[in-house]
């Protein structure tokens, strides 16, 4: 039953990582919460007590069609994709479909239904290879499927408002990590992945020399600006880069995450790999308009995602089976070759 008072609020993707994190803090807050994940990257034992859980793809419009009848939502937080960035190059009707086709979707019953808010996760892949630090008034030049899939969301979202009045809050978050992320999947998520790799055993993969910088952002520093921006006009439609302030090499993070782990650190350098080399952004909007800053160390985070991590232990590494396009794909990822055990 739905109060007066009481707001609805459908969470895509809720059962994976930064959804399930958004999930519980909206039930906090007093939010229904409906959650839809077609589980492709989520788990069902993610999800808070409390949801309403419904199993399906942002791709069904007529599925969509019957959750926006049914629940009447005041707010969309909209976190579903396959946020592959790497893997995107290869497998771009499928990127297309479910992060460009699949939002489009939600945008279309988000204002056919008087949505209040709709808050949408985008990523600093917009940028391609802007100047450093990223800031919003840059603009964007996405070098990859995923990026531009996520840029071309971000300008529907801004003619979906101009034409029909629908509010936004965009959010471009940057590797984020923490409880719950899917250490299983080999081609995202570096954290996740070295994690992973240790559990196992196995040496951790690295693609070029290490060197390459990112800066990686505690899961509360993400989820909870995300969860409560509805509340703050300010906020609303606007862009905000999201996530931790201080770039770290990969070469650092490989000793920060063995240590979290008590392990010495054994790595397989690969070939570099085609993407950005430095990406990290500016936070000072962000700070300004949610009154935060980043609340938690590289060291702190990583050692409450490792405890974490031993007590759900290591999961088996999936092989993406739909590749579109075999030419240049990375090594160890390339599935017309015999594997190499040490990087699945």
């Amino acid at each position: 039953m739905k109060y007066t008072d009481m707001k609805t609020s459908l969470i895509t993707g809720g059962a994976g990582f930064i959804g399930s994190h958004v999930a519980q803090h909206c039930l906090a807050a007093g939010h229904q919460v409906v959650v839809l994940d077609d589980l492709s990257g989520g788990f069902e034992d993610h999800l808070p007590e409390g949801v309403t859980f419904v199993k399906g793809s942002i791709t069904d419009h007529n599925l969509l069609q019957n959750l926006f009848n049914q629940y009447k939502f005041d707010y969309v937080y909209h976190l579903a994709a396959y946020a592959a960035e790497g893997l995107s190059h290869f497998i771009r009707r499928f990127n297309y479909t479910n992060n460009l086709i699949g939002s489009v979707n939600l945008i279309n019953e988000s204002v056919k239904h008087k949505v209040e808010c709709f808050v949408f996760t985008s990523s600093i892949a917009v940028y391609g290879k802007g100047q450093l630090p990223m800031t919003e008034e840059m603009v964007p030049e996405p070098e990859d499927p995923y990026g531009v899939a996520k840029y071309a969301v971000e300008l529907d979202l801004k003619a979906a408002h101009e034409m029909f009045g629908l509010n936004y809050v965009i959010f471009r978050p940057h590797n984020v990590y923490g409880e719950n992320q899917n250490i299983g999947d080999k081609y995202r998520n570096v954290i996740g992945i070295f994690m992973n790799q240790i559990m196992q055993e196995k040496p951790l993969t690295v693609f070029g020399d290490g060197t390459q910088t990112r800066a990686f952002s505690y899961i509360d520093d993400v989820a909870i600006p995300i969860t409560e921006c509805v509340n703050i006009s300010d906020a609303y439609n606007q862009v905000f880069n999201i996530g931790a302030d201080k770039p770290y090499t990969i070469n650092e993070l490989v000793s920060v995450v063995s240590t979290a782990l008590d392990a010495k650190p054994d790595v397989s350098y690969l070939q570099a790999r085609k993407e950005v080399l430095h990406a990290y952004s500016d936070h000072s909007k962000a700070h300004r308009v949610f009154n935060t800053n980043s609340a938690i160390t590289l060291e702190e985070g990583i050692r409450k995602m490792a405890n974490w991590a031993k007590q759900v232990g290591a999961r088996q590494s999936q092989e993406f089976d739909n590749i579109e396009i075999q030419e240049n794909l990375p090594e160890g990822w390339d599935l017309t070759k015999k594997p190499d055990r040490s990087l699945v």
